[in-house]
């Protein structure tokens, strides 16, 4: 790496560009998206259902089925922000919380970390949408969500992949 430079800096991420020279002496540059993580929830209704919100997705002009999610903002946790992410986006606390696993969703464009929780023992509470946000929650079973994946009504890859880790845990 010969320099670094932050193109552009948001809320979410930053956008960074990198100066290389490759050890044959090929030069080049590199862009990509930088993000503090994110975290993601599968939350496991007692009588194992499972919760997914509905929201409109605006890049690809859709409704999205999807698992409660977001990005780690400046000075929280990824354990606080899918605390807040299950309460905001499914209106659900919870008292049991397992790691399960993590991945990266596009490794070629960010070095995002998605950290994979369950949650269990939930108790409803209203929901506290961002203001950009509104969601509608969906209560399905496994193999509901399994054919939900497959018909491609389930078309998120991050609560795909999400899925791929969880299940065996559910």
């Amino acid at each position: 790496k010969l320099a670094s430079a932050d193109i552009s800096i948001n809320t979410w991420w930053t956008y960074r560009r990198y100066q290389f020279q490759l050890p044959g002496g090929k030069s080049g540059e590199y862009h990509y998206v930088h993000t503090n993580g994110s975290g993601l929830v599968v939350p496991v209704l007692n009588d194992g259902r499972i919760v997914l919100v509905n929201q409109y997705r605006y890049l690809c002009n859709r409704e999205s089925l999807e698992f409660p999610c977001g990005g780690v903002k400046d000075g929280l946790t990824y354990d606080q922000t899918v605390v807040q992410e299950l309460e905001e986006e499914a209106g659900y606390i919870a008292r049991d919380w397992k790691l399960v696993g993590e991945f990266n969703p596009f490794n070629g464009v960010t070095d995002e970390i998605c950290r994979v929780y369950i949650a269990r023992n939930l108790t409803f509470v209203p929901t506290r949408p961002e203001e950009t946000e509104e969601f509608e929650k969906h209560v399905v079973s496994a193999d509901e969500l399994e054919a939900k994946i497959v018909s491609g009504v389930v078309w998120d890859g991050m609560t795909i992949a999400a899925w791929t880790i969880a299940k065996n845990y559910v």
